[in-house]
């Protein structure tokens, strides 16, 4: 597999603006003098350029507006200035083609990794330009300089690798181990086995943690070059004893120990193994009191001294092992050491030699110069400092175990992290990240993608925002992936002018006697100054003083916003309708701002001053809409409104519910409604009564509507309170209405076309009638009759069988009479 690592910044073609939400009248506001200072103000302020837009009175500010309003008060569009921000590729030289037969004949040098390297943005104050894509292809094939102990291979790949030890007592085990692993990385089937041995003998007897995932490395990558060096402590007290027989043997008197040193770079960049291990093999420890370390002092001048460490313009990885803390900025102040670490090399003879008089640095110097000289760096620390290096260190931490297990090609993964150097003032910087298996990432997420296998592709995606406009009209800024040496080179160009500033006339006639330049439309006065035209002097007028003087009382606004200000005083602009006018101190007054009635201002009953309806006799209110004539509320019995309300701007308002009307006259619910309006209700529907020849002039107080039948008059609950009304008319016919008052005190009548009228009698249905009638009725007697009858004969004939069957006969015989019949009884058979 042919395994390549390839940044490619890809320039989508459109440009997007993003506007943030601005107050509507965000450009109004700004008061801006000049074409520059509009469009600064917001990304959707313009300004009209054309001579005849401002009329007299408007301020010079009045040409920077929203886009849209500008065109609605009459500028016509090629005459707004609007510029807009654009991106340039300048330079766009091709990523290498790595292929495989190729790789290994190409020299770090001959490689480009990141495409284009230069572009040019023109950013405008507000507007954000983004499509900036930068895409990741995640197969890895890295230049890389690393500051290790051995040189690792990937494949294809040339790695450099150096590494700085702590070579105090502490630490000579692990030291032992070191000197024996020089020469193995010279064999290409060590190399797996070497870089694990490396990561192994740092684990004894506890774990490692190191801070940096390139772990990964170890087998994809050809190590070409390798460097050591070695560091102890500051050579003051407290940090070592200053003792003569100290400072010759800080050890015991059984162990030869080197004196005490800061750092010292003893082998530099190299591809010889056999003086590696020649070299670290004659290294002796050394010793200090405390138990943190100088370490940070040793990080420092790796970092910075790159030509005597042998660095080369690749990516760097730094490994730095030790058992111990260490010291930082401030702890110098232990040994009397005051001044801040100043960041610059200082070795000579590859030893540190200023240890003495710089303090140690601080973490973040560290990471800034780690950065600047694009090193990545590895923590090899034992398992009982790995809590503080892992809060104190920029890099995240990943654990190692005692094993270096294979790993396929495919399983080998990665992170790709964006930076990008100190941003000019007001300009920032926003990343999208569109990572694998659909992994999206913004803000600071944004900025990497993790878990990058061989063969992925991640995207990036940039917008850049200037907020302001800075001292410099051109500044520039960088973005690379970290760790890595080549990067995007971003010129930022402000726009901070309109292109009409280019043709300004300078010394104008247009602008007093030749008191400025004339650009876009307006003045941009000389120096001492002042005024539309420049018609005003600052050693005339305080120029400080002069807005002031236009300014009402506690408030912010020029002339009211309806003029400009000119040496100190308002003049107010004028309007389309010259009926319309602005007057006043500040010109806050105007004659058609007033309260309005029908349309009219003040009801076309007063006059509009100052935003104020003076109204004329016999009228009052806001708007002069309140008559105080009372004759409309005059009823025909002479009194105001019947006596039964009061009569407020010419209406009655009636002070009893029950009454309505315009001179509170109605009342549905009182008895004698229908009776009250019989008369012209009938004189107006049929043109019949008692009003008939008077109808027009007595009973056109009502408006009259006709229906079609009963169903079709108003009901209850559909209209204003109603009368239901049934009267006779003069021919004895009855006609059905209705009388209401709605809400403007109008009467609405209802009635029924058609009056209900009598008809004559019809003679043969009557005769018929009565005839049918006494027949019936006579028919109708007789059945009654005769079952009556019948009832009474069937009662009797009952009471005579009750009788009948109750009678009692005494039994006898006839005296005279004598029964031929003679009976004689035995007396001795009685009984038997």
């Amino acid at each position: 597999m042919n395994l390549q690592l390839i940044f490619w910044i890809g320039l989508i073609s459109s440009v997007c603006y993003v506007f943030g939400q601005t107050d509507e009248n965000r450009c109004l506001k700004a008061n801006a003098k000049s074409c520059g200072e509009c469009i600064q103000a917001g990304p959707n302020c313009g300004w009209c350029t054309n001579l005849t837009f401002l009329q007299e009175g408007m301020p010079t500010s009045a040409r920077c507006d929203d886009l849209e309003a500008l065109k609605k008060k009459g500028c016509h569009p090629d005459d707004i200035e609007n510029p807009r921000g654009s991106k340039d590729v300048k330079k766009n030289k091709n990523v290498t083609n790595r292929s495989k037969g190729t790789a290994e004949k190409l020299q770090p040098e001959d490689i480009t990794q990141i495409q284009p390297q230069q572009l040019i943005l023109q950013l405008r104050s507000a507007v954000t330009i983004c499509g900036i894509g930068i895409n990741h292809n995640g197969s890895r094939k890295l230049l890389t300089e690393l500051v290790f102990l051995k040189c690792l291979e990937f494949q294809n790949i040339h790695l450099f690798i150096c590494s700085i030890h702590s070579f105090t007592h502490s630490f000579n085990r692990q030291l032992l181990k070191a000197s024996m692993l020089g020469k193995e990385w010279i064999d290409r089937s060590k190399r797996l086995t070497y870089i694990c041995n490396i990561l192994d003998f740092f684990q004894t007897p506890k774990f490692i943690y190191v801070y940096i995932n390139l772990y990964t490395l170890c087998k994809y990558t050809h190590f070409s070059l390798t460097g050591f060096g070695s560091f102890v402590e500051k050579t003051v007290m407290p940090y070592i004893s200053t003792t003569p027989a100290k400072l010759r043997n800080p050890c015991t008197s059984e162990q030869n120990c080197t004196s005490p040193f800061s750092y010292k770079n003893v082998l530099s960049l190299t591809d010889r193994g056999e003086v590696f291990n020649e070299l670290v093999g004659k290294q002796r420890i050394s010793g200090n009191l405390d138990s943190p370390e100088g370490g940070f002092d040793a990080i420092m001048q790796v970092a910075v001294c790159g030509s005597l460490i042998g660095w080369r313009n690749v990516t760097r990885l730094l490994v730095f092992s030790t058992d111990a803390g260490f010291h930082f900025a401030g702890d110098g102040k232990l040994g009397g050491i005051v001044l801040p670490n100043d960041g610059r090399c200082h070795l000579e003879n590859d030893v540190y030699t200023m240890s003495h008089y710089y303090d140690y640095p601080s973490i973040a110097h560290l990471v800034q110069k780690l950065s600047e000289n694009n090193i990545q760096t590895i923590f090899a620390v034992t398992e009982e400092f790995q809590p503080v290096y892992k809060v104190n260190m920029f890099l995240p931490p990943e654990y190692y175990p005692n094993s270096c297990p294979y790993r396929g090609v495919n399983s080998l993964s990665s992170e790709v992290i964006l930076e990008n150097s100190k941003l000019p003032e007001g300009v920032t910087i926003n990343y999208k990240s569109y990572c694998k298996n659909g992994v999206n990432g913004t803000g600071e997420n944004g900025r990497k993608c993790s878990n990058i296998s061989i063969g992925d592709e991640v995207h990036f995606e940039i917008s850049i925002t200037s907020n302001k406009c800075p001292n410099k009209n051109s500044e520039t800024i960088k973005i690379k992936p970290l760790g890595f040496t080549e990067e995007v080179e971003i010129i930022l160009q402000f726009i901070c002018e309109c292109e009409c500033q280019s043709e300004g006339i300078p010394e104008s006639p247009k602008c007093h006697e030749g008191n400025g330049t004339f650009e876009c439309g307006a003045c941009r006065c000389n120096e001492g100054r002042v005024g539309r035209h420049c018609e005003c002097s600052t050693d005339e007028v305080n120029s400080e003083d002069m807005d002031a003087y236009c300014r009402k009382e506690n408030s912010s606004e020029i002339c009211s916003n309806n003029g400009e200000c000119v040496c100190g005083q308002c003049v107010c602009r004028k309007r389309d309708n010259t009926n319309e006018i602005y007057s006043g101190k500040f010109c806050e007054c105007d004659n058609f701002n007033c309260d309005r009635s029908n349309g009219e201002v003040c009801g076309g009953n007063g006059v509009c001053k100052c935003r104020v309806c003076e109204c004329k006799p016999n009228y009052t209110g806001s708007a002069c809409d309140c008559s105080l004539d009372t004759s409309s509320c005059m009823a025909k019995n002479g009194q105001i409104c019947n006596g039964r309300g009061i009569c407020e701007c010419g209406t009655c308002r009636c002070t009893d519910p029950k009454f309505q009307g315009p001179t509170c006259e109605m009342c549905q619910t009182c008895l004698g409604v229908c009776a009250e309006h019989k008369e012209c209700v009938q004189c107006r529907a049929f043109n019949k009564g008692e009003k008939k020849d008077t109808c027009a002039h007595e009973c056109s107080h009502f408006n009259l509507t006709k229906v079609e039948n009963r169903d079709k008059l108003p009901q209850p609950g559909q209209v204003d309170p109603l009368s239901h009304c049934k009267e006779k008319d003069v021919d004895d016919c009855w006609f059905y209405f209705t009388y209401s008052v709605n809400g403007n005190n109008e009467a609405i009548v209802h009635v029924v076309e058609t009056p209900e009228c009598p008809t004559g009698p019809d003679i043969i249905p009557i005769v018929a009638g009565v005839v049918a009638g006494i027949v019936l009725i006579g028919l109708a007697l007789l059945l009654i009759w005769k079952l009556l009858m019948i009832i009474h004969d069937r009662r009797e004939f009952a009471k005579f069988e009750k009788e009948k069957m109750n009678a009692k006969w005494d039994t006898g015989e006839n005296p005279i009479y004598k029964s031929a019949v003679t009976t004689v009884v035995n007396p001795k058979y009685e009984g038997k």
